[in-house]
């Protein structure tokens, strides 16, 4: 079994319970127009970001430092501490600044609390300084040289997460969906999705609604990605072949004014799922959410990547 044999290969670390449950909802289906429609709850599991740590904190020895970088109110940076530290390892968080939500308030108090620095930046200008700030800070937090992962945790390693997450839909459903939706920001979980998909032989779309800017959010950067990360696989020592062309992702731009701002169409689509036991985010959940409500005729059967967990 292919899950199997990268698992082997990788030796991940334990951070979640898996499989993720897949919920069906019927009602909230037919008040989007929908024949089915599912979603797949990485947010009980400590959100999407916990599948790639346990690959990017596998082997590392003990004490080590970790180094990461995001928004205030990162979903990425807080699972890094709070995973780190299950490990025994320790983090230095650089943050930008975003849009103040009760929500990006409440990840940037538990980043504080759980990180073992977080050094702010005044704005997106002055986080190369802080980054150099919080990577100086790290060789006193701990032995040896620190780690650096990059920003939403976009490495390949990662990115093997999200794909055996993909096979693990595989197993859940009993056809493929018409569609699978997903917040797009710097592209692992989206990348991980496309590349579980075109292994499966699905024709399903995969639909990545861009939440961040587009300099990290596209088309090219995803597919970048998946492709990084089949390389990796056959690297291994793993024999997997994925077509180029089967490789397919469709962006959809939501945006609005920047990264965090919460958007009308957004709020319209966490107060409808709201109505059916859906809590969804502002910055990420809600607004690809939204895209639901415009979805085409001829998309019945629709898989709703759930990613944030909420603090």
């Amino acid at each position: 079994m292919l899950a199997t044999k990268i698992r082997t290969a990788f030796a991940p670390c334990s951070l979640g319970t898996w499989p993720a449950a897949l919920e069906a909802h019927p009602a909230l289906a037919r008040a989007l127009g929908l024949q089915a429609l599912w979603l797949k709850r990485e947010d009980l599991t400590g959100g999407n970001k916990v599948r790639g740590l346990e690959f990017l904190l596998a082997g590392v020895p003990p004490r080590s430092v970790f180094v990461t970088v995001g928004a205030t109110g990162s979903s990425h940076c807080l699972a890094t501490a709070r995973s780190a530290k299950t490990q025994g390892y320790r983090t230095a968080v650089a943050t930008f600044p975003q849009p103040d939500t009760g929500v990006s308030r409440a990840v940037a108090a538990c980043t504080a609390a759980t990180a073992n620095l977080v050094v702010s930046a005044s704005s997106l200008f002055t986080l190369p300084w802080a980054v150099l700030r919080a990577w100086r800070a790290a060789h006193h937090l701990g032995r040896g040289a620190p780690h650096w992962i990059p920003g939403g945790g976009a490495d390949p390693r990662a990115v093997l997460g999200q794909f055996l997450a993909a096979l693990e839909l595989g197993t859940q459903l009993d056809a493929p969906p018409d569609t699978i939706v997903v917040p797009l920001g710097t592209g692992g979980t989206a990348a991980g999705i496309a590349l579980g998909v075109a292994w499966l032989g699905w024709s399903t779309a995969v639909v990545g609604v861009r939440v961040a800017p587009r300099i990290v959010a596209n088309r090219w950067r995803t597919l970048r990605l998946a492709r990084k990360t089949a390389a990796l696989i056959r690297r291994a020592g793993i024999e997997f072949s994925v077509p180029r062309s089967a490789l397919r992702i469709r962006v959809v731009d939501a945006m609005g004014k920047g990264y965090g701002h919460p958007t009308e169409e957004g709020e319209r689509a966490g107060a409808l799922a709201a109505e059916h036991g859906v809590r969804l985010d502002p910055t990420y959940g809600a607004k690809a959410f939204s895209v639901l409500q415009r979805a085409d005729a001829n998309v019945q059967r629709v898989v709703f990547w759930h990613t944030f967990a909420w603090p």
